[in-house]
């Protein structure tokens, strides 16, 4: 049987785990591919470092030209992370005719256009399942079970880390701080949480999901941004007590035919399957105007899930090597819509405010509501601290524009302070 060479670059957590999975499955991906694929070169960091995986056969460096220069490996796989240093890589991989595999997301996110462009020119294939929700299938799923549909909506908890911190608040009561610790024990997050917990990798992944659900290419500036380290516990116990439960979703929408994309803290109805996503699991809505709302769900990171996605992009290349159909978009769609005005975008609220406690700020905060034609679906008022009480509300459905100017004028009001405003979902 003919065989194909591949060759990795980084052997951590999901470098390891592609390896595992491709020696203890190589039966069946050859009969699945009709090829044998033989991993004959991985390029690490460290050459002293102690492996978890057999990698007898295998030629270990620690120099990346043992890859991209070899002209017997046809498929590259990069799970070593960075940005520009894999970009530089991929780009000489491609150019060297070589296929590539990703489960890069802040590469795809950033450079995705520029790199399929160049692999299309080469024809050669750059496939990154991966980069997206670990081992959920959900970019594949868009491609070929949507093809023939309209995606209206595309939502979801896409980040484990913040998940996992946001469940720990919901469930046990514990601060952000505590439950940000936890999840760094448990090396769920990072010794620098920044790019989980400020919505920055979810919005890599929103960024990726909006090209293939509606063809339009944006930035991390286009995403309209939130993270959950201003998330406080009083916040979270009150949307419990209204029935819902504070998550970090990404959502991609259209709107009038316009596009909005945005990643923040959701009041979500206990209802709402989204809920229920607890810990480092993710979960993704696709709305079909034919098919409705489907939810994919699965763990959103971790050796084998994330290994596995990577392993059915290698099985693709693989079949299309054998094929000889090399050199195909992972997604062609490509479609001209602008980006939604702020006056566009309509939610109910949820709005958390400090006021100092004394008589007239419930006047104050009732004028600057009705002067934008703004209207609460409830109120409710609880102490603060010695000096002050805490406001909230749930509006009804109003505009973005309405609630950036609600937010404006409340706290140009030097007894009344916004301290959160929150997206509520609907059932």
């Amino acid at each position: 049987m003919e065989a194909i060479n591949i060759g990795i670059l980084g052997l951590g957590t999901v470098g390891s785990g592609v390896v595992r999975m491709l020696t203890n499955h190589a039966e069946k991906i050859s009969s699945i591919t009709g090829r044998r694929l033989v991993v004959k070169t991985i390029v690490v960091h460290d050459l002293s470092k102690k492996r978890s995986v057999d990698m007898t056969g295998i030629k270990v460096t620690d120099d990346v030209d043992a890859v991209l220069s070899d002209p017997s490996i046809q498929l590259v796989v990069e799970v070593m992370g960075t940005v520009e240093t894999a970009k530089k890589y991929i780009e000489q991989a491609l150019k060297a005719g070589k296929h590539v595999v990703t489960a890069n997301k802040d590469l795809i996110a950033t450079y995705g256009p520029e790199l399929t462009s160049l692999a299309l020119q080469q024809k050669c294939d750059l496939y990154y399942e991966a980069s997206v929700a670990g081992g959920i299938p959900i970019l594949r799923t868009i491609v070929n079970s949507f093809a023939a549909d309209r995606i209206v909506e595309v939502k979801g908890i896409v980040n484990g880390t913040t998940n996992y911190i946001m469940t720990q608040m919901n469930q046990k009561g514990v601060s952000y701080a505590a439950a940000l610790q936890q999840a760094q024990e448990l090396g769920f997050a990072e010794a620098d949480p920044t790019n989980d917990v400020e919505g920055i990798d979810a919005a890599y992944k929103m960024i990726i999901l909006t090209q293939f659900a509606f063809g339009k290419d944006i930035t991390l500036s286009n995403v309209k941004l939130e993270g959950i380290s201003g998330v406080k516990l009083e916040d979270i116990e009150e949307a419990k007590r209204l029935g819902y439960k504070i998550k970090l979703l990404g959502i991609s929408k259209l709107i009038n035919e316009h596009l909005d994309v945005s990643v923040g803290p959701v009041l979500v109805p206990r209802s709402q399957p989204l809920a229920t996503v607890q810990n480092e699991n993710n979960a993704v809505f696709v709305t079909g105007a034919a098919v409705g709302e489907t939810m994919f769900y699965g763990p959103g990171a971790g050796e084998l899930p994330t290994a596995n996605s990577v392993l059915s992009d290698i099985i693709t290349v693989t079949k299309n090597i054998a094929m000889g159909t090399t050199g195909v978009r992972f997604n062609d769609y490509s479609a001209q819509i602008k980006l939604a005005e702020s006056s566009e975008v309509v939610y109910p609220y949820y709005i958390s405010l400090k006021v100092l406690d004394k008589p007239g700020q419930m006047l104050k905060i009732t004028e600057i509501m009705t002067k934008e034609n703004a209207s609460f679906n409830l109120i409710t008022q609880t102490e603060l601290d010695e000096k002050n009480a805490r406001v909230t509300m749930v509006t009804h459905e109003m505009s973005e524009a309405q609630l950036n100017r609600i937010k404006e004028q409340i706290n140009a009001v030097d007894t009344i302070e916004v301290i959160a405003a929150y997206k509520v979902l609907g059932e």
